[in-house]
């Protein structure tokens, strides 16, 4: 996670105040004031990241896009934009995506749910206007009935993430069904403390966890009510960022861009089989050479010895042979040690493999690591499934 220079007033969050009143120090982060993390004896990036590993963090994540897009062609003008297979998406199930070029770059990753009105999407705040723009253009006939496009702009996004967030938020939560039935992935309608919510069994922590959609004039009091639970703690970006390195979860803008495609990012999963073998959407025909012949650079995890850290930018070398760059790294708190992910060529991205890191003039030894770092705890299957 980068801390932005910002020369442009910063947007602000429906929570902003909320935010300020708990002592958080907010930070430029997508063009939006955000807390890093919150002040007190209860605050801090490494609390506020053992707090979401053993009970449960909340973190406001309304700056993301959220988007709704329907109308009676809108699966198949959306299956022409992402390599997904939309046919074998279920009513209320989430789906990891990705928005590329023509050249297979990645412009985004995103997540897709199926709603019972069309397809629910969430993007990446620091390019959400950029997704719009790029969508409107080229979603044939949107606006006009057969595609509508919707930026949900009157809506926050909250994540409550960690192994007590069931037990915290089901003690508020109404709805057609138990909430601990909800598998990772699948989502419904619920109602919070009376509030009406999409809510869905997911998160960017690797820990088990829920986000919820709700409307922005009411999260200040859905907040207040989940903070009110002695599980419950609010967590800022900065913990947000080392749970999520910990995951070996990409962050767009660091991990992934413009420059890096699905297979070399180890995200080739997430194109569909179907996808895969009849193509139509961009950048097919390079992501198929690459999988035919593998990528010259594969994301890897590292994990470096002593307390230094590498961060974005570090070259990594083989010997004295520069051999990949680091985009994401950090202290693990979990680990104890620093961890990193890079791109590396493809020859020395095998398991094991000895590397160093270039650090403040210092080469520091890392080893390849597999991803994730700290094994993900996803409920994959509900209460009763």
């Amino acid at each position: 996670m980068a801390v932005e220079d910002q020369a442009d007033p910063l947007g602000t969050l429906p929570l902003d105040a909320w935010h300020r009143r708990r002592g958080g120090r907010m930070v430029a982060f997508a063009g939006y004031a955000m807390p890093v993390q919150y002040s007190g004896p209860s605050g801090g990036i490494v609390a506020e990241h053992e707090a979401t590993r053993h009970g449960a963090g909340l973190f406001d994540v309304s700056h993301m896009g959220q988007l709704l897009i329907s109308g009676s062609r809108a699966e198949a003008a959306l299956e022409a934009l992402l390599p997904i297979d939309l046919a074998t998406l279920r009513s209320g199930e989430s789906r990891y995506s990705l928005l590329l070029d023509e050249a297979g770059g990645i412009l985004d990753d995103l997540i897709v749910s199926r709603w019972p009105g069309g397809f629910f999407i969430v993007v990446n705040g620091a390019t959400k206007w950029d997704d719009i723009a790029h969508l409107r253009a080229r979603l044939p006939g949107a606006g006009t009935g057969k595609v509508v496009l919707e930026h949900l702009e009157q809506r926050a996004l909250l994540a409550l993430q960690g192994p007590q967030a069931l037990a915290a938020l089901e003690r508020h939560v109404t709805g057609p069904a138990p909430l601990g039935a909800l598998a990772f992935m699948r989502g419904g309608q619920f109602a919070v403390g009376g509030v009406d919510a999409w809510i869905s069994r997911s998160g960017y922590t690797g820990e088990d966890g829920f986000e919820l959609s709700l409307p922005a004039a009411e999260v200040e009091r859905v907040a207040e009510l989940l903070c009110g639970e002695p599980e419950v703690r609010p967590a800022g970006l900065g913990a947000r960022d080392s749970l999520r390195l910990e995951a070996g979860l990409p962050l767009y803008g660091h991990d992934l861009d413009r420059t890096t495609d699905p297979v070399s990012a180890g995200l080739a999963w997430a194109i569909g089989k179907r996808r895969r073998q009849q193509g139509g959407y961009p950048g097919h025909a390079r992501i198929a050479d690459l999988l035919a012949s593998g990528p010259e650079r594969r994301r890897v995890g590292l994990s470096l010895e002593g307390r230094l850290p590498a961060r974005e930018g570090a070259l990594v070398f083989a010997a004295d042979t520069p051999v990949g760059r680091v985009t994401s790294g950090g202290f693990s708190p979990s680990l104890a040690h620093p961890i990193a992910m890079a791109y590396v060529a493809a020859a020395h991205a095998a398991t094991g493999t000895a590397l160093t890191i270039e650090v403040r003039g210092r080469r520091l030894a890392a080893l390849v690591t597999p991803l994730p770092f700290v094994r993900h705890r996803y409920i994959r299957h509900g209460a009763g499934q």
